[in-house]
């Protein structure tokens, strides 16, 4: 498969590369870090990324402008992205071709070649393989691609402490910290809070609610995020928060947007991504999300992550 990829790319000039809605540190790092490796590796091709601007994550790169005109008799890459409807940008299909990577469960196979692994702990790391597979063949790794790499392994991993971090995870952690890059820097960027986020979070641990099943569910509405000053997507980085609370299983923040209310869904051993799926969502056994429309709706998806943890 890998292989396949390779060949493909080698036959186009121009290559776009595209990443999930609402975007974390994998999703940015493999598409930043495989378009980092191609540009090494042809200068000659244009290499482009793509998606809606995301400030949070300027720290890691800022997206290209890119021209409808340019998809013509494009290579378009999705990375890190499990169904179509989560593709940012729905110029995707504008190219000639269309290759998806990705490492969650694979219910909507497209693209052509579909390289999906689900053992691997992040897209991210599948682009380390990619490199790795073809450094044989001109594949060149820069700093900045391992930066992202780097980056989109601990971010997916939770810094190493979920299940899906393997042997095989550290072992690539270790050699892309061999590239020149301030990992200091890269972790204050990634983990440091504002005020106003800490506020946000210590409202979180006073609101939260848990049953005797270990449940819990945590709601903020348009209200409160206007009165901690936070955006939907800022909240959203404090869902892990409720991981050191003891007797917890399952935990769902519920966070109101302006037309929809973003599932952010959490587990320590229940399967939650079947809730996620339900709801037109995904991801993985242990970390999904979903939206719904309504309160009412936000509601059976409490429902539903009580009876996983009963």
């Amino acid at each position: 498969m890998k292989q396949q990829i390779l060949d493909m790319i080698k036959q186009y000039d121009t290559i776009i590369i595209h990443r999930h809605v609402r975007p974390d540190p994998d999703a940015y790092g493999s598409q930043g870090g495989l378009a980092e490796i191609l540009k090494a590796s042809f200068p000659e091709k244009n290499v482009l990324v793509t998606g809606k601007h995301e400030a949070e994550l300027d720290y890691l790169f800022v997206p290209d402008s890119v021209t409808d005109e340019q998809y013509r008799g494009a290579l378009v890459i999705v990375c890190d992205t499990a169904n179509q409807e989560r593709i940012c940008d729905d110029r995707y299909s504008l190219g000639e071709n269309l290759i998806k990577i990705d490492h969650h469960p694979n219910e909507d196979p497209y693209g052509d070649p579909c390289w999906v692994d689900t053992t691997a702990s992040s897209t991210s790391e599948l682009i380390y393989e990619f490199y790795l597979s073809g450094k044989e063949q001109g594949l060149k790794m820069t700093d900045k691609a391992a930066r992202l790499i780097f980056s989109g392994i601990v971010g997916d991993t939770g810094r190493f402490q979920f299940p899906s971090t393997t042997k095989k995870t550290f072992q690539y952690a270790s050699e892309l910290i061999e590239y020149h890059f301030d990992r200091t820097e890269l972790f204050n960027h990634m983990y440091e809070l504002e005020p106003k986020m800490i506020k946000l979070q210590g409202y979180v641990y006073e609101h939260y609610e848990m049953n005797k099943d270990g449940a819990a569910i945590v709601k903020l509405n348009q209200s409160i995020l206007k009165e901690f000053n936070v955006t939907a997507s800022e909240a959203s980085i404090l869902v892990g928060s409720l991981g050191n609370i003891k007797g917890i299983k399952a935990w769902c923040f519920l966070i109101e947007e302006e037309k929809e209310i973003r599932v952010r869904l959490r587990s320590k051993k229940p399967v939650i991504n079947t809730i996620a799926r339900k709801y037109g969502g995904g991801g993985h056994p242990l970390a999904a999300g979903a939206s719904v429309s309504s309160w009412e709706d936000a509601k059976l998806v409490q429902e539903d992550i009580e009876e996983v943890c009963r």
